[in-house]
């Protein structure tokens, strides 16, 4: 268990100049959404067997995070989408690269999940950052909450992950898109309607604050994505979260 422990704080980005030297955004993100196509299935699972034997082109992906972002090339990054598409496509793939450099551990769930998400940084735009405060520092500040259905650690608790990366073009509806399809799966928002209570995942939980600022309840926030309205008065309680690592050979299907 130390050793793994271990192995989750000493992951390194990789140093690889010609990624970061060749590639524009565009190139970049053609790059992640080759390794999301190849390795993530419709269900969102991650073949990470197959991602351990061949990493290269997400050590490439992760090399040009290192080097390249918002605040160190605004040029790159003209408007709030290309910022914010680019956040989520770096957490997105940082999240993934940990994962692998840790060697796939089962489950990121106790005192691992201290370590993954505080104690390991990554170089991101030439600065250290743990993936922790690069969510809750860079993230969330800009304000949009849908970012909670996008943002992915690798775990079968997630949202989906997709498999095309996010960008600036098309975010307002890649995002709504994922908001319908987490709000739409059962083992996000679970109603019982003879107690009058609806159960939601715990992500509605961690960032309440976020959603109530677009809305005035968590029951309200969720019914702008669902057809089938639930009743404002119903009880809200909070399902489990589970931090088993979304690889396709132990999640269920989501």
């Amino acid at each position: 268990m130390v050793f793994g422990l271990l192995s989750l704080i000493s992951t390194r980005a990789p140093a690889l100049a010609t990624a970061t030297d060749a590639w524009n955004i565009d190139e970049w993100e053609t790059a992640w959404t080759k390794i999301l196509t190849r390795y993530v299935d419709d269900s969102g699972r991650i073949d990470f067997d197959s991602l351990r034997q061949n990493h290269t082109d997400l050590d490439r992906v992760v090399a040009f995070i290192a080097a390249v972002d918002p605040d160190s090339q605004p040029q790159r990054f003209p408007d709030k989408h290309s910022r914010l598409a680019f956040y989520i496509n770096a957490y997105n793939a940082l999240a993934m690269y940990r994962v692998v450099q840790a060697g796939v551990p089962e489950s990121l769930g106790g005192l691992r999940k201290f370590t993954f998400f505080h104690l390991r940084a990554f170089a991101v735009g030439g600065k250290s950052i743990s993936l922790s405060k690069f969510e809750n520092d860079v993230i969330r500040p800009l304000g949009d909450e849908r970012v909670h259905f996008a943002l992915n650690c690798m775990v079968v608790s997630c949202p989906r992950l997709p498999r095309v990366a996010f960008s600036a073009a098309a975010l307002d509806g890649q995002l709504d898109t994922a908001a319908r399809s987490f709000i739409g799966d059962t083992r996000n928002v679970w109603i019982e309607h003879a107690k009058r209570k609806v159960w939601l995942s715990a992500i509605f939980d961690f960032y309440t604050e976020d959603f109530l600022a677009h809305a005035p309840s968590l029951i309200a926030y969720v019914n702008r994505y669902r057809a089938a309205q639930i009743p404002a008065d119903f009880n809200v309680r909070f399902l489990e979260y589970h931090w088993t690592v979304n690889h396709r050979k132990w999640a269920y299907v989501r």
